[in-house]
């Protein structure tokens, strides 16, 4: 008999499928402090939560029969997944489950900027009724940009598509196919898809790729009057430069869910309280997952997994990778660690939506391929989907986004004992990267492309190929100087002298893009890209 303990509250619909099962004793607990769990958690088998508990070491240190954690929700922020794996512990989620409650959320606020529904139901309760004021706009007929064509983009382009929108995505991740079933333009640059639209509406992750992706240029370059609308992750519109538009007159509308710090200072809100005569503003409290139906979902996928996990089953949205065997789990640890470096590494040196990879790993550490062949696809997916990928899922979530993966493994070594290479393509375009663990732990990626380098996969990289002649690195240094970013290490790589060279430049900040475009000026520089690890 498995004992499963829900300590917050969950919808009543995923309780019945744990009760149901007759294997399953169901201890409904939801508002059970933090103190009383430690005390009563070594009896459980499995602990399904939200965000109000804590899953903490000090917890699992006292969960002697814990098999299973169910997260009721996408974020595991409150569970210490490293503690968990290392326990055997799997630790599952529920992503997914609102994507429709956030597609509507989306296409709420993009009606109230356009035809004013929430300030003349406001109007309405003060007893005036003032038609003329509420002169506002169709969708019909309105070209629709979406930045990420995920799960909510993607239905939130089928909506629009009803609405009769001319809709166009950038997403450099997803497969042109995906885009043509769904009878949207597919764009490769982001601001070609902006100087076109009516409105903007993001459905992407916030990565250091997506940070502060719509800032001043980006505003600069949108039509006057643009509809702005962000129900996916705050931080990916610059307010700063948000706000500044807003005075200037760009931007007609702004509805937003999400902010880059929740809840949003007073100062903030009060900026758009000031311009709310100026911009039509619509405003909610990160409540895309707030359907009752959202919730049921929730409810219902957190009891499968539960159920399964129990029962030695195919989960399907694990958020960890739990190894029995903590000395497996130590000797390839930093092979795992290195991988998903290299794999976080090509996802941004290609810098367009890869279709292809190919693994190969090489020496003794070929017997754990697998999971080796996982963290490197982890890399990649986790810096282009919006829920965690893991060594479990990874595979299953390249497939699912079209990816094409091929594996080799051999016992037999290359330049090194122990040696993992990984090669992407998209669109024609082919991408290298390898790299080793040397003794002592320490790993290093040691070719880039055709160049043989020793770096360290970690922090900020610049990365840079450039005629190999005198003054290059003085030239940089200078731009980087004035702008006062300093430099922390140096290497090169280069197939011959006075050929063609790679630059690596570890850096202390990150470099901004108005930076990288000086740089790019450089008569000596052929590509120039920051790669964060």
């Amino acid at each position: 008999m498995y004992k499963v303990l829900i300590t917050d509250p969950i919808a009543p619909e995923g309780i019945e499928i744990l009760q149901k099962d007759p294997e399953v004793e169901v201890y409904n607990e939801p508002d059970i402090s933090y103190e009383e769990l430690l005390e009563v958690v070594k009896d459980f088998d499995a602990i399904i939560t939200r965000s109000r508990t804590p899953v903490t070491k000090e917890l699992l240190d006292r969960a002697e029969k814990l098999k299973v954690i169910g997260r009721a929700g996408v974020g595991v922020d409150n569970i210490d997944i490293e503690e968990a794996t290392k326990r055997g512990i799997l630790v599952v989620n529920t992503p997914g489950a609102n994507t429709i409650g956030a597609t509507e959320l989306t296409l709420m606020h993009m009606l109230n900027i356009l035809r004013n529904g929430h300030k003349a139901h406001e109007t309405m309760l003060n007893y005036k009724w003032d038609r003329k004021k509420f002169m506002g706009e169709e969708l019909y007929g309105k070209t629709l940009g979406i930045i990420g064509l995920g799960n909510i983009g993607s239905q939130v382009a089928i909506r629009a598509k009803a609405f009769g929108m001319k809709v166009m995505a950038y997403d450099p991740y997803i497969p042109k196919e995906k885009a043509e079933r769904l009878g949207v333009k597919l764009v490769d640059n982001l601001h070609d898809m902006l100087k076109e639209i009516d409105i903007l509406t993001i459905h992407a992750p916030l990565t250091h790729e997506t940070r502060n992706m719509i800032d001043e240029r980006e505003f600069e370059i949108m039509k006057d009057g643009v509809y702005i609308v962000n129900c996916a992750r705050g931080g990916i519109i610059n307010e700063r430069a948000l706000i500044k538009y807003m005075e200037k007159g760009k931007i007609r509308g702004v509805a937003l869910d999400v902010f880059s710090k929740e809840p949003p200072p007073p100062e903030f809100i009060d900026e758009l309280k000031r311009l709310a005569d100026k911009v039509n503003i619509s405003l909610s409290p990160h409540i895309g997952a707030n359907t009752y139906e959202s919730q049921r979902n929730v409810a219902v996928i957190v009891a499968q997994q539960v159920l399964k996990a129990l029962k030695g089953q195919t989960v399907e949205y694990a958020v960890n990778a739990p190894f029995p065997d903590l000395s497996v789990l130590t000797l390839i640890k930093p092979y795992l660690d290195l991988a998903e470096k290299l794999g976080k590494f090509l996802v941004q040196w290609s810098g367009e939506g890869i279709r292809e990879v190919h693994i190969e790993v090489r020496g003794d550490i070929a017997e754990h391929f697998q999971p080796i062949s996982s963290a490197v696809l982890k890399g990649i997916l986790e810096e282009v989907v919006d829920f965690p990928v893991n060594i479990i899922n990874a595979s299953y979530v390249a497939r699912d986004r079209g990816i094409k993966v091929e594996e080799l493994s051999s016992e037999e070594s290359v330049d090194f004992k122990h040696y993992i290479k990984v090669v992407v393509k998209s669109d024609g375009k082919e991408k290298v990267v390898a790299g080793t663990v040397l003794e002592g732990q320490l790993p290093r990626i040691t070719e880039i492309d055709k160049y043989k380098v020793d770096i360290e996969p970690e922090g900020i990289l610049l990365v840079f190929e450039n005629k190999d002649v005198p003054g290059v690195i003085g030239k940089i240094g200078s731009i980087l100087g004035n702008a006062n970013i300093n430099i922390a290490g140096f290497r090169l790589g280069r197939e011959k002298k006075g050929g063609i060279a790679i630059g690596i430049l570890n850096l202390d900040d990150r470099v901004p893009q108005e930076v990288i475009e000086e740089l790019s000026k450089i008569p000596e520089i052929l590509f120039v890209k920051q790669i964060i690890l």
